[in-house]
């Protein structure tokens, strides 16, 4: 606060001696200046504004100013009250001073006088503010760092120069108790094993000035297990520079027994979730990666199968080569055996030059076929003697090509039941299932939905440029007691509908489709029905299916639910339109205006 800007109170019953003080002060630059004739008017004018200054006459009419000085001290109003009078005494001087006036002016006050006095108050004023504020900040600052002593998970222990300690805190204290340690003064009364690494490290700083950088100590616990604890020592520094103890702190860095190599993870290769499945899955793919051997992935649609092609590929040594994808269900058959192949110029109609397959694409790196169950018998053929000879003839050519290419395959479908049928050829079947990964459906891996929902909130907000930051704990709920049928596909959608729809920062219920936020009991499943109360029956999932069911019943199932609409079923199971057609064919499955049903051969 710049000193003309002070608010300034003067206090006199004489009209001429207000003005007088009013005119000197507002030709010194003090506008804010407020006059009164009394001490009630005093009283009033302090209740309705706040004063950095008080000028007073010690005698007022009907009233003393020392009158003044005891109300605004009773009231707990704090500022340099400055008395003035005519007849100066001992007496009147010690009773300003004691109930707090900054100064006393005898009269007659000149212009000199007056701006003096005023300037050395409100300095003081000002200086005693200044003061103030650095001590509640130095409070504050103290009790923030109180607050780091008390929460951090290192134990921290000060110590003095005669290796007294001083203080510690609650991890470190809980440390101690765990080892039986009630009682301690000094650092020789810690564990034996920690004390002499504590006492070593205290020494050399109090020594040398120096820190002592990081080192390990093995320490025994009460039930026979070996910790790991880091320890770090630093001088303790005065104001003045000066080092006057030492700081220790200890971190306990030993490796959890759950954890393996890796460890528990939420993310890995893209896929996100800690479920107990999941860190399975992740082991898996971790070591099936390294040996260059064919892999089958298998799951529902839209578990994350491409994904697993991925990690596969990214955990083996050919992860600096082409991954090459192949959508097997995508590509029409007469096409297939040229995609995977390749051809020579003028080996067929269309065929205008050469051109490299898949496979020689991803020479030296990964070919990735999904919904390998697709191909042809002629394709399968073909694929089988690459896999046994690792050559191949491209469509057109008499010689063959070599090339070194590991192959990924992957399938949402029973593949024993189409072998059993006669629709995959065995051979080819246990020649792609040397190793099979099997990736859970969503409904399995029900504790990973809240990573999920914050990834693909975090996800959108980017994309989209939202300010979402959280989502509902009815939004949380539905999304848990939903099936996910389409798995994390389909989560994946529901989310985005979600944050394009939002426009605060918080996810609600209304954002979500009305099949998760209006389950329809009478779809649910007989086996949930039966054994769910009443109550029970308002948070069951909408289309909830039995575990490993069929993917034809699943479709026959969420087809019926939309009524045959078939964009809606496609959404709900995440995926195309245009793969749910092939698999309504591939099923043999039929639309009627009442039910969905198999066409009856």
């Amino acid at each position: 606060m710049e000193l003309q800007d002070a608010k300034i109170l003067i206090v006199d019953d004489e009209e001429s001696i207000r003005l007088t003080f009013q005119m000197f002060l507002n030709r010194e630059g003090y506008q804010n200046v407020t006059c009164v004739d009394s001490l009630s008017g005093a009283l009033a004018a302090v209740a309705e504004n706040s004063f950095d200054l008080v000028i007073s006459d010690i005698v007022l009419e009907g009233a003393m100013g020392t009158d003044l000085l005891k109300q605004l001290r009773e009231s707990g109003i704090v500022c340099p009250v400055v008395m003035i009078t005519g007849f100066p005494n001992l007496e009147t001087a010690a009773e300003s001073v004691r109930y707090g006036a900054f100064d006393y002016i005898s009269k007659p006050v000149n212009k000199e006088t007056l701006l003096r006095f005023t300037r050395q108050a409100l300095t003081h004023w000002q200086l005693e503010n200044k003061a103030k504020i650095l001590l509640q900040e130095n409070e504050k600052y103290r009790h923030y760092l109180e607050a780091i002593f008390r929460s951090v998970s290192d134990a921290i222990i000060t110590v003095d120069s005669d290796m007294r300690i001083v203080e510690m805190n609650p991890t470190a204290r809980k440390w101690l108790k765990d080892k039986g340690v009630e009682e301690f003064t000094d650092l020789s009364d810690l564990p034996e094993d920690i004390s002499l690494a504590c006492l070593d490290d205290a020494r050399s700083v109090l020594q040398d000035g120096s820190e002592v950088h990081e080192h390990q100590v093995e320490c025994p616990t009460m039930d026979g297990q070996m910790r790991m604890i880091s320890l770090n020592a630093a001088p303790l520094m005065a104001e003045n520079d000066t080092s006057h103890g030492v700081v220790i702190v200890a971190r306990d860095i030993t490796l959890p027994e759950k954890m393996t190599e890796s460890g528990d993870r939420t993310r890995f290769h893209g896929y996100i979730g800690s479920s107990d499945v999941m860190q399975e899955v992740y082991r898996l793919i971790e070591n099936v990666g390294k040996v260059d051997t064919a892999v089958l992935v298998t799951g529902e649609s839209g578990t994350g199968k491409e994904l697993a092609a991925e990690a596969l590929h990214g955990e083996s040594s050919r992860r600096d080569k082409p991954l090459v994808k192949v959508d097997c269900a995508s590509i029409p058959e007469e096409l297939m055996e040229s995609e995977l192949f390749g051809h020579r110029k003028g080996a067929f109609t269309g065929a205008d030059r050469d051109r490299p397959g898949r496979l020689l694409q991803a020479d030296r790196g990964t070919l990735f076929l999904d919904e390998i169950g697709d191909i042809s018998p002629r394709t399968q053929l073909r694929l089988l003697r690459f896999l046994q000879e690792k050559t191949f003839t491209p469509v057109g050519r008499d010689t063959p090509v070599s090339v070194d290419v590991r192959i990924i395959a992957a399938t949402n479908v029973d593949f024993q039941a189409k072998v059993s049928k006669g629709e995959f050829r065995e051979d080819l079947y246990y020649r792609l299932k040397v190793v099979e990964i099997q990736l859970p459906p969503l409904r399995k891996r029900v504790s990973d939905i809240s990573a999920l929902i914050s990834h693909f909130m975090e996800k959108f907000r980017t994309e989209l440029n939202k300010q979402i930051t959280s989502a509902s704990d009815q939004v949380t709920e539905a999304m848990h007691n939903y099936s996910w049928p389409g798995n994390i596909r389909e989560l994946r959608h529901v989310m985005e509908r979600a944050c394009v729809l939002c426009d605060g920062p918080t996810l609600l219920l209304s954002h979500l489709p009305e099949d998760l936020r209006s389950p329809a009991l009478e779809e649910q499943p007989d086996h949930i029905q039966s054994h769910a109360s009443p109550a029970e029956h308002t948070a069951v999932p909408l289309l909830n299916p039995i575990p490993d069911r069929p993917e034809d019943e699943l479709i026959i199932a969420t087809l019926k639910l939309t009524r045959g609409n078939k964009a809606k079923a496609a959404r709900i199971l995440g995926m195309d339109r245009s793969t749910l057609y092939r698999k309504m064919q591939r099923y043999d499955i039929d639309l009627s205006v009442a039910k969905v049903s198999r066409r009856t051969k």
